[in-house]
């Protein structure tokens, strides 16, 4: 047996409007993320680099090492 709802058309009213308010922050929320993930990969991409600068440094110090021995 199913039973009826009552509510109030101004409670409905502001329940709606609250929910359009959720939404639109959930989308800026995602947007957000969004931009977190592609600095991040930015900055992952960026570490990269110049870990590979650091170990061909480190390589060219420990050849010159080497040649003065």
């Amino acid at each position: 047996m199913k039973s009826s709802v009552f509510v109030r058309l101004d409670k409905y009213k502001e329940l709606y409007d609250l929910l359009g308010q959720i939404r639109a922050k959930l989308g800026d929320a995602k947007q957000i993320l969004k931009k977190v993930k592609e600095l991040k990969s930015q900055e992952d991409v960026e570490l990269q680099s110049w870990q590979a600068e650091l170990a061909s440094v480190e390589q060219k110090l420990s050849e010159i090492h080497s040649a003065m021995q």
